[in-house]
Protein backbone atom coordinates (compact mmCIF):
# COMPACT_ATOMS: atom_id res chain seq x y z
CA UNK A 1 0.00 0.00 0.00
CA UNK A 2 1.31 3.45 -0.93
CA UNK A 3 0.27 6.97 0.01
CA UNK A 4 0.20 9.66 -2.68
CA UNK A 5 -0.31 13.38 -2.32
CA UNK A 6 -2.85 14.92 -4.68
CA UNK A 7 -4.57 18.25 -5.21
CA UNK A 8 -8.10 18.25 -3.71
CA UNK A 9 -10.99 18.80 -6.10
CA UNK A 10 -12.19 22.41 -6.33
CA UNK A 11 -15.16 22.81 -4.03
CA UNK A 12 -14.58 19.40 -2.43
CA UNK A 13 -16.21 20.41 0.82
CA UNK A 14 -19.50 21.35 -0.81
CA UNK A 15 -19.39 18.21 -2.95
CA UNK A 16 -19.09 15.77 -0.06
CA UNK A 17 -21.75 17.60 1.96
CA UNK A 18 -24.15 17.42 -1.00
CA UNK A 19 -23.43 13.69 -1.21
CA UNK A 20 -24.38 13.11 2.41
CA UNK A 21 -21.26 13.61 4.55
CA UNK A 22 -22.57 16.15 7.05
CA UNK A 23 -19.24 16.74 8.83
CA UNK A 24 -16.43 17.28 6.28
CA UNK A 25 -14.45 19.06 9.00
CA UNK A 26 -13.66 18.14 12.59
CA UNK A 27 -13.75 20.74 15.35
CA UNK A 28 -10.52 20.87 17.37
CA UNK A 29 -10.33 21.74 21.09
CA UNK A 30 -8.77 25.15 20.32
CA UNK A 31 -11.78 26.15 18.20
CA UNK A 32 -10.11 25.60 14.84
CA UNK A 33 -11.05 22.89 12.35
CA UNK A 34 -9.23 20.15 10.45
CA UNK A 35 -10.51 18.09 7.53
CA UNK A 36 -12.23 14.87 8.48
CA UNK A 37 -12.60 14.03 4.80
CA UNK A 38 -9.01 14.37 3.57
CA UNK A 39 -8.59 14.18 -0.18
CA UNK A 40 -5.21 15.89 -0.24
CA UNK A 41 -3.90 12.32 -0.35
CA UNK A 42 -5.03 8.87 -1.50
CA UNK A 43 -3.90 5.34 -0.83
CA UNK A 44 -2.99 2.93 -3.60
CA UNK A 45 -3.45 -0.83 -3.15
CA UNK A 46 -2.87 -3.65 -5.59
CA UNK A 47 -5.45 -6.22 -6.61
CA UNK A 48 -3.32 -8.91 -4.95
CA UNK A 49 -3.48 -6.95 -1.69
CA UNK A 50 -7.25 -6.57 -2.02
CA UNK A 51 -7.74 -10.30 -2.60
CA UNK A 52 -5.59 -11.04 0.44
CA UNK A 53 -7.53 -8.60 2.62
CA UNK A 54 -10.79 -10.14 1.42
CA UNK A 55 -9.67 -13.64 2.43
CA UNK A 56 -8.48 -12.42 5.82
CA UNK A 57 -11.68 -10.46 6.48
CA UNK A 58 -13.99 -13.35 5.69
CA UNK A 59 -11.92 -15.84 7.70
CA UNK A 60 -11.82 -13.50 10.70
CA UNK A 61 -15.57 -13.04 10.52
CA UNK A 62 -16.21 -16.79 10.64
CA UNK A 63 -13.83 -17.00 13.60
CA UNK A 64 -15.71 -14.20 15.35
CA UNK A 65 -19.04 -15.99 14.92
CA UNK A 66 -17.50 -19.09 16.48
CA UNK A 67 -16.11 -16.99 19.33
CA UNK A 68 -19.53 -15.40 19.89
CA UNK A 69 -21.07 -18.81 20.48
CA UNK A 70 -18.31 -19.73 22.92
CA UNK A 71 -18.66 -16.44 24.80
CA UNK A 72 -22.43 -16.81 25.11
CA UNK A 73 -22.30 -20.42 26.29
CA UNK A 74 -22.32 -19.36 29.94
CA UNK A 75 -19.17 -21.38 30.66
CA UNK A 76 -16.71 -18.64 29.77
CA UNK A 77 -18.34 -15.40 30.96
CA UNK A 78 -21.24 -14.10 33.03
CA UNK A 79 -23.32 -11.06 32.12
CA UNK A 80 -21.61 -9.09 34.87
CA UNK A 81 -18.11 -9.97 33.64
CA UNK A 82 -19.01 -8.61 30.21
CA UNK A 83 -20.61 -5.48 31.63
CA UNK A 84 -24.04 -6.48 30.32
CA UNK A 85 -27.49 -6.34 31.85
CA UNK A 86 -28.49 -9.46 33.75
CA UNK A 87 -30.22 -11.90 31.40
CA UNK A 88 -28.39 -10.80 28.25
CA UNK A 89 -26.45 -14.00 27.53
CA UNK A 90 -29.52 -16.28 27.35
CA UNK A 91 -30.97 -13.87 24.77
CA UNK A 92 -27.72 -14.00 22.84
CA UNK A 93 -27.83 -17.80 22.83
CA UNK A 94 -31.39 -17.79 21.48
CA UNK A 95 -30.44 -15.22 18.86
CA UNK A 96 -27.54 -17.36 17.69
CA UNK A 97 -29.75 -20.45 17.68
CA UNK A 98 -32.29 -18.66 15.44
CA UNK A 99 -29.47 -17.33 13.27
CA UNK A 100 -31.01 -13.86 13.44
CA UNK A 101 -30.12 -11.87 10.33
CA UNK A 102 -27.14 -9.54 10.50
CA UNK A 103 -26.21 -7.09 7.79
CA UNK A 104 -22.76 -5.62 8.37
CA UNK A 105 -19.64 -5.17 10.49
CA UNK A 106 -16.22 -3.54 10.23
CA UNK A 107 -12.81 -4.84 11.22
CA UNK A 108 -10.01 -2.48 12.15
CA UNK A 109 -6.73 -3.92 10.90
CA UNK A 110 -3.11 -2.89 11.32
CA UNK A 111 -1.07 -3.76 8.27
CA UNK A 112 2.69 -3.34 8.13
CA UNK A 113 3.10 -5.00 4.74
CA UNK A 114 3.15 -8.68 5.71
CA UNK A 115 0.03 -10.02 7.40
CA UNK A 116 -2.81 -7.73 8.52
CA UNK A 117 -3.58 -8.07 12.22
CA UNK A 118 -7.01 -7.63 13.76
CA UNK A 119 -7.17 -4.75 16.23
CA UNK A 120 -10.90 -5.14 16.84
CA UNK A 121 -14.26 -5.72 15.23
CA UNK A 122 -17.11 -3.22 15.32
CA UNK A 123 -19.96 -5.65 15.03
CA UNK A 124 -22.90 -3.78 16.51
CA UNK A 125 -22.71 -0.07 15.64
CA UNK A 126 -19.98 0.48 13.03
CA UNK A 127 -19.78 3.95 11.47
CA UNK A 128 -17.75 5.35 8.59
CA UNK A 129 -20.25 3.71 6.27
CA UNK A 130 -21.36 6.70 4.19
CA UNK A 131 -17.76 7.77 3.59
CA UNK A 132 -16.79 4.24 2.57
CA UNK A 133 -19.77 3.31 0.43
CA UNK A 134 -20.64 6.62 -1.24
CA UNK A 135 -18.22 9.51 -0.75
CA UNK A 136 -14.97 7.77 -1.68
CA UNK A 137 -16.65 6.10 -4.67
CA UNK A 138 -17.81 9.50 -5.96
CA UNK A 139 -14.25 10.77 -5.41
CA UNK A 140 -12.98 7.93 -7.61
CA UNK A 141 -15.51 8.79 -10.32
CA UNK A 142 -14.20 12.38 -10.40
CA UNK A 143 -10.47 11.77 -9.99
CA UNK A 144 -9.87 8.37 -11.61
CA UNK A 145 -12.97 7.84 -13.77
CA UNK A 146 -11.53 4.72 -15.37
CA UNK A 147 -10.02 3.38 -12.14
CA UNK A 148 -11.26 0.81 -9.67
CA UNK A 149 -11.73 0.70 -5.92
CA UNK A 150 -12.32 -2.09 -3.41
CA UNK A 151 -15.89 -1.08 -2.71
CA UNK A 152 -19.05 -3.10 -3.20
CA UNK A 153 -20.54 -1.92 0.10
CA UNK A 154 -23.53 -0.07 -1.38
CA UNK A 155 -24.45 -2.80 -3.87
CA UNK A 156 -24.22 -5.49 -1.20
CA UNK A 157 -26.34 -3.54 1.29
CA UNK A 158 -29.15 -3.07 -1.23
CA UNK A 159 -28.81 -6.69 -2.25
CA UNK A 160 -29.08 -7.85 1.39
CA UNK A 161 -32.35 -5.98 1.96
CA UNK A 162 -33.69 -7.18 -1.38
CA UNK A 163 -32.92 -10.85 -0.76
CA UNK A 164 -34.22 -10.79 2.78
CA UNK A 165 -37.43 -9.02 1.68
CA UNK A 166 -37.97 -11.59 -1.08
CA UNK A 167 -37.50 -14.36 1.49
CA UNK A 168 -40.22 -12.84 3.68
CA UNK A 169 -37.86 -11.79 6.44
CA UNK A 170 -39.58 -8.44 7.07
CA UNK A 171 -43.24 -8.68 8.17
CA UNK A 172 -45.34 -6.15 6.30
CA UNK A 173 -42.35 -5.39 4.03
CA UNK A 174 -41.44 -2.53 6.34
CA UNK A 175 -38.66 -1.53 8.71
CA UNK A 176 -38.01 1.19 11.28
CA UNK A 177 -34.69 3.02 11.60
CA UNK A 178 -33.44 4.62 14.81
CA UNK A 179 -30.48 6.74 15.86
CA UNK A 180 -29.79 8.21 19.26
CA UNK A 181 -30.39 11.86 20.10
CA UNK A 182 -27.41 11.64 22.46
CA UNK A 183 -25.03 11.65 19.48
CA UNK A 184 -24.89 15.29 18.36
CA UNK A 185 -22.30 15.35 15.55
CA UNK A 186 -24.81 13.98 13.05
CA UNK A 187 -22.73 10.88 12.38
CA UNK A 188 -25.31 8.41 13.63
CA UNK A 189 -28.27 10.19 12.01
CA UNK A 190 -26.35 10.30 8.73
CA UNK A 191 -25.47 6.61 8.86
CA UNK A 192 -29.01 5.56 9.74
CA UNK A 193 -30.47 7.74 6.97
CA UNK A 194 -28.15 6.07 4.48
CA UNK A 195 -29.08 2.57 5.60
CA UNK A 196 -32.73 3.57 5.41
CA UNK A 197 -32.12 4.64 1.80
CA UNK A 198 -30.63 1.24 0.94
CA UNK A 199 -33.70 -0.47 2.43
CA UNK A 200 -36.05 1.80 0.50
CA UNK A 201 -34.13 0.99 -2.70
CA UNK A 202 -34.92 -2.66 -1.97
CA UNK A 203 -38.63 -1.86 -1.88
CA UNK A 204 -39.26 -1.68 1.85
CA UNK A 205 -41.53 0.90 3.46
CA UNK A 206 -39.36 2.73 5.99
CA UNK A 207 -40.05 4.79 9.11
CA UNK A 208 -37.65 6.46 11.47
CA UNK A 209 -36.96 8.77 14.38
CA UNK A 210 -34.70 8.99 17.42
CA UNK A 211 -34.68 5.88 19.57
CA UNK A 212 -35.41 7.96 22.67
CA UNK A 213 -38.92 8.48 21.23
CA UNK A 214 -39.64 4.77 21.17
CA UNK A 215 -42.85 3.83 22.97
CA UNK A 216 -44.33 0.81 24.73
CA UNK A 217 -47.97 -0.20 24.28
CA UNK A 218 -48.99 -2.24 27.31
CA UNK A 219 -52.12 -3.88 25.88
CA UNK A 220 -50.33 -5.01 22.74
CA UNK A 221 -47.16 -5.74 24.73
CA UNK A 222 -45.26 -4.20 21.85
CA UNK A 223 -42.85 -1.40 21.02
CA UNK A 224 -44.44 1.37 18.96
CA UNK A 225 -43.08 4.37 17.10
CA UNK A 226 -43.99 7.98 17.83
CA UNK A 227 -47.07 7.62 15.64
CA UNK A 228 -48.26 4.55 17.54
CA UNK A 229 -47.27 2.17 14.74
CA UNK A 230 -46.17 -1.22 15.95
CA UNK A 231 -42.48 -1.95 15.34
CA UNK A 232 -41.73 -5.36 13.86
CA UNK A 233 -38.33 -4.94 12.18
CA UNK A 234 -35.93 -2.21 13.29
CA UNK A 235 -32.40 -1.12 12.52
CA UNK A 236 -30.78 0.81 15.36
CA UNK A 237 -27.46 2.53 15.68
CA UNK A 238 -27.47 2.31 19.43
CA UNK A 239 -25.26 -0.11 21.40
CA UNK A 240 -26.97 -3.15 22.87
CA UNK A 241 -25.11 -2.72 26.15
CA UNK A 242 -26.75 0.72 26.56
CA UNK A 243 -30.10 -0.35 25.15
CA UNK A 244 -30.60 -3.18 27.63
CA UNK A 245 -29.85 -0.87 30.54
CA UNK A 246 -32.53 1.58 29.43
CA UNK A 247 -36.08 1.53 30.73
CA UNK A 248 -37.49 -0.16 27.65
CA UNK A 249 -34.54 -2.56 27.43
CA UNK A 250 -35.93 -4.24 30.50
CA UNK A 251 -38.98 -5.29 28.46
CA UNK A 252 -36.62 -7.12 26.10
CA UNK A 253 -34.58 -8.79 28.84
CA UNK A 254 -37.77 -9.71 30.68
CA UNK A 255 -39.31 -11.30 27.60
CA UNK A 256 -42.42 -9.10 27.86
CA UNK A 257 -42.97 -8.61 24.13
CA UNK A 258 -45.81 -10.65 22.64
CA UNK A 259 -43.89 -10.86 19.36
CA UNK A 260 -40.31 -9.64 19.78
CA UNK A 261 -38.97 -6.96 17.44
CA UNK A 262 -36.48 -8.26 14.91
CA UNK A 263 -33.56 -5.96 15.65
CA UNK A 264 -30.81 -5.26 13.18
CA UNK A 265 -28.15 -5.67 14.29
CA UNK A 266 -29.37 -8.68 16.35
CA UNK A 267 -28.46 -9.12 19.97
CA UNK A 268 -25.85 -11.80 19.23
CA UNK A 269 -23.73 -9.01 17.72
CA UNK A 270 -23.21 -7.86 21.32
CA UNK A 271 -20.48 -10.45 21.45
CA UNK A 272 -18.79 -8.83 18.45
CA UNK A 273 -18.80 -5.34 19.93
CA UNK A 274 -16.99 -6.07 23.16
CA UNK A 275 -13.21 -6.23 23.38
CA UNK A 276 -13.68 -9.46 25.34
CA UNK A 277 -13.81 -11.23 22.00
CA UNK A 278 -10.09 -10.54 21.49
CA UNK A 279 -8.76 -12.92 24.19
CA UNK A 280 -11.40 -15.50 23.27
CA UNK A 281 -10.22 -15.47 19.67
CA UNK A 282 -6.61 -15.85 20.85
CA UNK A 283 -7.62 -18.82 23.01
CA UNK A 284 -9.52 -20.47 20.16
CA UNK A 285 -6.97 -19.70 17.43
CA UNK A 286 -3.55 -19.35 19.12
CA UNK A 287 -0.76 -18.05 16.88
CA UNK A 288 -3.20 -17.29 14.06
CA UNK A 289 -1.31 -15.01 11.63
CA UNK A 290 -4.05 -12.37 11.65
CA UNK A 291 -4.54 -12.13 15.42
CA UNK A 292 -2.57 -10.38 18.14
CA UNK A 293 -2.09 -12.07 21.53
CA UNK A 294 -4.74 -10.80 23.94
CA UNK A 295 -5.75 -11.50 27.54
CA UNK A 296 -8.70 -10.69 29.76
CA UNK A 297 -8.00 -8.71 32.94
CA UNK A 298 -4.17 -8.68 32.87
CA UNK A 299 -1.35 -8.33 30.33
CA UNK A 300 -0.16 -11.90 30.93
CA UNK A 301 3.24 -12.44 29.27
CA UNK A 302 2.99 -9.36 27.06
CA UNK A 303 5.90 -6.93 27.38
CA UNK A 304 4.25 -4.20 25.32
CA UNK A 305 0.48 -3.90 25.34
CA UNK A 306 -2.63 -1.80 24.87
CA UNK A 307 -5.30 -1.97 27.56
CA UNK A 308 -8.80 -1.46 26.15
CA UNK A 309 -12.11 -1.05 28.03
CA UNK A 310 -14.74 -3.65 27.16
CA UNK A 311 -17.10 -1.21 25.48
CA UNK A 312 -14.73 1.58 24.48
CA UNK A 313 -14.90 3.38 21.15
CA UNK A 314 -12.67 5.76 19.15
CA UNK A 315 -9.60 5.12 21.26
CA UNK A 316 -11.11 6.48 24.47
CA UNK A 317 -9.79 5.20 27.83
CA UNK A 318 -7.03 3.08 26.36
CA UNK A 319 -3.56 2.76 27.89
CA UNK A 320 -0.42 1.98 25.89
CA UNK A 321 2.53 0.39 27.63
CA UNK A 322 5.88 0.05 25.85
CA UNK A 323 9.31 -0.90 27.16
CA UNK A 324 10.94 2.28 25.85
CA UNK A 325 8.54 4.80 27.37
CA UNK A 326 9.03 5.96 30.95
CA UNK A 327 5.28 6.38 31.40
CA UNK A 328 2.23 4.73 29.91
CA UNK A 329 0.36 6.67 27.23
CA UNK A 330 -3.10 7.12 28.76
CA UNK A 331 -6.11 8.43 26.82
CA UNK A 332 -9.08 9.90 28.65
CA UNK A 333 -12.66 9.02 27.95
CA UNK A 334 -16.07 8.20 29.36
CA UNK A 335 -15.91 4.41 29.47
CA UNK A 336 -15.78 2.06 32.43
CA UNK A 337 -12.19 0.89 33.01
CA UNK A 338 -12.86 -1.57 35.82
CA UNK A 339 -12.31 -4.47 33.43
CA UNK A 340 -9.76 -4.17 30.66
CA UNK A 341 -8.60 -6.38 27.80
CA UNK A 342 -4.86 -6.41 27.10
CA UNK A 343 -3.72 -6.79 23.52
CA UNK A 344 -0.15 -6.92 22.22
CA UNK A 345 1.01 -3.49 21.08
CA UNK A 346 1.29 -3.33 17.29
CA UNK A 347 2.02 0.24 16.13
CA UNK A 348 0.21 1.56 13.07
CA UNK A 349 2.43 2.07 10.00
CA UNK A 350 3.47 5.67 9.45
CA UNK A 351 3.24 7.28 6.02
CA UNK A 352 5.23 10.49 6.43
CA UNK A 353 3.85 10.85 9.94
CA UNK A 354 0.32 9.78 9.08
CA UNK A 355 -0.58 6.64 11.05
CA UNK A 356 -2.93 4.57 8.91
CA UNK A 357 -5.48 1.98 10.02
CA UNK A 358 -7.54 -0.10 7.60
CA UNK A 359 -11.26 -0.53 8.10
CA UNK A 360 -12.41 -3.68 6.32
CA UNK A 361 -16.15 -4.01 5.72
CA UNK A 362 -18.15 -7.19 5.65
CA UNK A 363 -21.77 -7.30 4.42
CA UNK A 364 -23.82 -10.48 4.82
CA UNK A 365 -20.63 -12.41 5.58
CA UNK A 366 -18.83 -11.24 2.44
CA UNK A 367 -15.84 -8.86 2.40
CA UNK A 368 -17.17 -5.69 0.77
CA UNK A 369 -14.57 -2.94 0.81
CA UNK A 370 -12.14 -0.85 2.81
CA UNK A 371 -11.58 2.56 4.27
CA UNK A 372 -8.38 4.17 5.50
CA UNK A 373 -8.22 6.54 8.45
CA UNK A 374 -5.15 8.52 9.43
CA UNK A 375 -4.12 9.94 12.77
CA UNK A 376 -1.14 11.98 13.95
CA UNK A 377 -0.60 9.86 17.05
CA UNK A 378 -0.57 6.15 17.84
CA UNK A 379 -4.34 5.95 18.43
CA UNK A 380 -7.09 6.25 15.83
CA UNK A 381 -9.35 8.61 17.71
CA UNK A 382 -12.12 11.16 17.16
CA UNK A 383 -9.71 13.40 15.24
CA UNK A 384 -8.71 10.78 12.67
CA UNK A 385 -9.03 11.63 8.97
CA UNK A 386 -10.74 9.59 6.28
CA UNK A 387 -8.59 9.19 3.14
CA UNK A 388 -9.92 7.60 -0.09
CA UNK A 389 -8.20 4.76 -1.93
CA UNK A 390 -7.95 3.23 -5.39
CA UNK A 391 -6.65 -0.01 -6.82
CA UNK A 392 -3.55 1.01 -8.76
CA UNK A 393 -3.36 0.08 -12.47
CA UNK A 394 -6.69 -1.75 -12.35
CA UNK A 395 -9.29 -0.76 -14.91
CA UNK A 396 -12.88 -0.68 -13.72
CA UNK A 397 -14.73 -3.94 -14.51
CA UNK A 398 -17.84 -3.84 -16.67
CA UNK A 399 -21.32 -4.22 -15.19
CA UNK A 400 -21.58 -7.88 -16.21
CA UNK A 401 -18.43 -8.71 -14.24
CA UNK A 402 -19.61 -6.69 -11.23
CA UNK A 403 -22.95 -8.52 -11.17
CA UNK A 404 -21.12 -11.84 -11.43
CA UNK A 405 -18.98 -10.94 -8.40
CA UNK A 406 -22.02 -9.94 -6.39
CA UNK A 407 -23.74 -13.27 -7.00
CA UNK A 408 -20.68 -15.38 -6.23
Amino acid sequence: MWRHSIRPRPGWKDKVVEQGLVFPMTDLPDGSQTPYWNESAWYEVTMEEVLHLERVTEELYEMCKHAAAVMASGDRFSDAQLGLASGTLPLVRESLKRDDPSVYARFDLVWNGVEPKMLEINGDTPTGLVESAVIQWNWLEDVFPEGDQWNSVHDRLVRWWTEKRAAGAFPGNEAHFFNSAAETTGEEAMTVAYLRDTAAMAGLATYGHEIEDLGWESEQRAFVDWGGRRIRTAFKLYPWEDMLDDQFGKYIVGGLEREPVQWIEPIWKTMLSTKAILPVLWELYPDHPNLLPAYFGSPGDLLEWVAKPLHGREGSNIRIHTITATEDDVHDGPYDTDTMVYQEWSPLPSYEGNRAVIGSWIVDGVAAGMMVRESDGPVTDYYARFVPHAIGSEARPDQETIQKWLTE
